[in-house]
């Protein structure tokens, strides 16, 4: 790839009645199109329970997003009460690659009908492979955190093949994981892939001493830099 591609990461809105800050989300969003990103992926729990009404709501949140390029991949929550066919109503496919400017994103659906729990499943497996088969810059996408998350207490639902998905990136030559679920950002680095966690975008389920935020990536030239974006649209380096 040659030049720059900007990639915005938010997860974790969750569109409720109970859940949801509105005016927070227009500051992201007004934030991320200042940004002017070439992809937008989002990773999950656009939803609290579901329901239609949810899924209309975070359709039209996303649909004031001005970017073309979007990944979106349902978490958890999304997955209950038969959300899972909402989603496909409102969004299309669970799962899904796509290509644009040198970066090649393979997102999946992590999640299981009223479970909790994370699962990416062997099924996928030869096509994950198969899609990243690509010289491209490559990014894979979910819900479910792959590697434990710190400030996030005892650790639950990460996915049950974590480690079989872990290997089968890294033998892919992945350069990036994203993730949500967990509610804190992080970035660790797993031999050379990084693997970044997004916070809340836009919801008052905010976990220890964090606050409302989501990832920005560059890849610039094959160079990667990672930043955490505040709904004010500060911008920290983290990797």
């Amino acid at each position: 790839m040659t030049g720059l591609v900007r990639i915005v990461h938010l997860s974790d809105i969750h569109v409720s009645d109970a859940h949801f800050l509105a005016d927070v989300a227009g500051r992201v969003v007004d934030s991320i199109n200042e940004i002017a990103p070439d992809i937008v992926v989002v990773t999950g729990d656009l939803t609290q329970n579901g329901a239609h009404p949810e899924f209309e709501g975070a359709k039209e949140v996303i649909g004031w997003i001005n970017c073309k390029n979007k990944v979106i991949v349902p978490g958890n929550h999304d997955s209950r009460n038969v959300g899972y066919l909402f989603f496909e109503d409102f969004f299309g496919a669970r799962t899904s690659c796509h290509s644009h400017d040198g970066v090649t994103v393979v997102g999946v659906d992590s999640s299981q009908p009223d479970i909790d729990d994370g699962h990416v499943g062997r099924d996928l497996y030869d096509w994950i492979a198969k899609s990243f088969e690509t010289d491209d810059f490559k990014v894979f996408a979910l819900h479910h955190h792959l590697i434990p998350v710190p400030m996030t207490g005892r650790e639950a639902q990460i996915p049950v093949d974590s480690g079989d998905v872990l290997e089968l990136l890294d033998s892919c030559g992945v350069n990036l994981v994203l993730c949500g679920h967990r509610h804190v950002p992080w970035v660790w680095r797993l031999n050379e892939m990084f693997v970044a966690n997004a916070g809340t975008a836009c919801s008052n389920k905010i976990k220890a001493r964090t606050t409302q935020c989501y990832n920005l990536i560059e890849v610039d030239d094959g160079d990667l830099r990672i930043y955490r974006v505040l709904p004010s649209g500060e911008q920290e380096l983290v990797a």
